[in-house]
């Protein structure tokens, strides 16, 4: 993972993003922001990758104005042709109607690629509201000239330029808003451990189906290019006869959507994003209508999420065969989902909240979310369960786990857990996963190695022991107790009591009323 030093520091494209941010606060609310900004952004990136590619073959038939005339005549010698009018250099020079320039400028792009369409012109920049245009002549012109600041080309950014100004923006002004929005972006980091614990190979099959900005379908690309690929021009390809991974992903918010299409797009990769609500109409289906299944899933859904109890009963698709999840969190009904849609022998790895693999663990009587872990674990599906540091993601200090799910495990019968939440190094306002830290992780998962106080190796009967309680800090302590409930998984256990005590109260009520009792008895 050496770094380019030509390439735009981090510190200094988030300087930008706050400079950009600042030329449109007070016309725009600040959750907005990127809504204005990425699409700018990825309009310049396409306009500079558009000049390198041209300039790359004024080098190769002599000449910019033969590569020019080149390009006009055939636009299939650029990856995506940009009309004169839409290149940064004429946005950059525009001083009038500037607001209807732009969204003619990315409508125009549309037309002439069939791909961006619905990707780059789903904004009205001339659009109004009560009558007032929402971004007036001045600070969308201000913010023209900050995004000009940079060049953005093949070399002058990393291949994710547009995810890591997603998440800086979303961590800078959305926090509010974020989460319950279904924006929750993946610290790229963590996205790398996943793809390294992954590790596809060529020609693969990867699904997302909550692929947000599509960072983790990324990662797992980037990952193959490290383990496969060779230096041609300065860039890490592919050899010719290496297959590319084959990406798929789908996701409900239609902005973020967008985003996924941009990033594919820029990254040249043979991805198939759909928009949709993947928990009730799932788009990768075969000719059967079952779900298609894939050769890995990597994903991170949104944590403890709320789904009715009718989208797991009246399900068509098959996919909780291994327990009804509560209403209260969705998160062992997303991660059946993933294992309904992995190939035999396939693999995943998912983000969720740390409580996902040790809530109803100890209660007496049933629980919903302990009885599905136990399925899992009785059919030795669960492979490794990493505990993240604190503080990682932008919108909670919650710390997560990586789960991961192989139906073809290396070694039957055990599962690795690995107490990874003292290996981070301290940031503000957020902490991050060093180079070493990812290393560490992942040659835990390879070498499945136990000890050095990071990591343990159990068996199925010890989690039964601990009542499938899965949580790495249970078994690997590091010195520290396991016993301190978070806020947000005491408030899931609460909604779930609350769920199961309303069941119980309904049940009560059909054996009074069968009995021809009074149903205010059950009260």
């Amino acid at each position: 993972m050496a770094t380019n030093p030509r390439l735009l520091d981090v510190s200094v494209l988030e300087s930008w993003l706050w400079e950009a941010a600042c030329v449109i606060r007070g016309s725009v609310d600040a959750p907005k922001f990127k809504d204005y900004i990425l699409p700018l952004i990825f309009l310049k990136r396409l306009s500079d990758v558009f000049e390198d590619e041209v300039a790359h073959l004024a080098r190769e038939f002599g000449g910019a104005a033969r590569a020019a005339k080149l390009v006009e005549k055939d636009h299939r010698l650029v990856r995506f042709y940009i009309p004169s009018e839409s290149r940064w250099p004429a946005i950059a020079k525009a001083t009038t109607g500037l607001g209807q320039y732009l969204t003619d400028a990315a409508r125009a792009v549309a037309r002439e690629n069939a791909r961006l369409q619905g990707v780059i012109d789903v904004v009205d920049f001339n659009a109004t509201a009560a009558g007032q245009r929402i971004l007036d002549e001045e600070p969308l012109s201000a913010l023209i000239q900050v995004l000009g600041k940079h060049r953005l080309g093949l070399d002058d950014v990393e291949p994710d330029i547009l995810g890591r100004a997603y998440e800086y923006l979303l961590r800078k002004f959305a926090e509010g808003q974020g989460q319950s929005a279904g924006e929750f972006y993946t610290p790229r980091e963590v996205a790398i451990l996943m793809a390294r614990i992954l590790e596809p190979q060529p020609g693969m099959e990867v699904y997302d189906p909550c692929c947000g900005s599509g960072g983790l379908l990324i990662k797992c690309h980037l990952r193959l290019l490290e383990t496969h690929g060779e230096r041609r021009n300065g860039r890490l390809r592919l050899p010719e006869q290496t297959p590319p991974l084959r990406l798929y992903g789908q996701e409900i918010n239609s902005t973020t959507f967008a985003m996924a299409r941009m990033n594919a797009f820029l990254h040249d990769l043979q991805a198939d994003i759909m928009p949709g609500d993947t928990m009730r109409r799932p788009v990768f289906t075969d000719a059967d209508g079952r779900l298609r299944q894939f050769d890995m899933v990597t994903a991170n859904p949104m944590w403890n999420q709320n789904f009715p109890a009718g989208t797991y009963e009246h399900d068509v698709y098959d996919r909780f065969r291994l327990g009804t999840p509560p209403s209260s969190s969705a998160d062992w009904g997303w991660i059946q989902h993933m294992y309904g849609s992995l190939e035999d022998g396939g693999r995943m790895a998912v983000v969720l909240d740390t409580g996902a693999v040790s809530r109803g663990s100890g209660n007496q009587g049933s629980n919903r979310e302990r009885d599905i872990r136990r399925a899992f674990v009785e059919a030795d599906l669960v492979e490794t369960v990493v505990l993240l540091p604190e503080n990682l993601f932008y919108n909670t200090t919650a710390p997560g786990i990586i789960l991961v799910v192989n139906k073809a495990k290396r070694h039957p019968g055990q599962i690795l857990l690995v107490n990874a939440s003292k290996q981070f190094t301290k940031g503000r306002p957020k902490n991050f996963l060093a180079e070493e830290h990812i290393t560490r992780v992942a040659d835990l998962h390879d070498g499945w190695q136990a000890g050095d106080a990071v990591s343990a190796i159990i068996s199925k009967d010890e989690v039964a022991r601990n009542d499938y309680n899965l949580s790495p800090g249970r078994y690997v302590a590091m010195g520290e107790k396991d016993d301190i409930l978070p806020l947000e998984e005491a408030a899931v256990l609460l909604r779930e009591a609350e769920e199961e005590r309303a069941e119980a109260d309904r049940k009560l009520a059909d054996v009074l009323k069968q009995l021809g009792l009074d149903s205010h008895l059950a009260q």
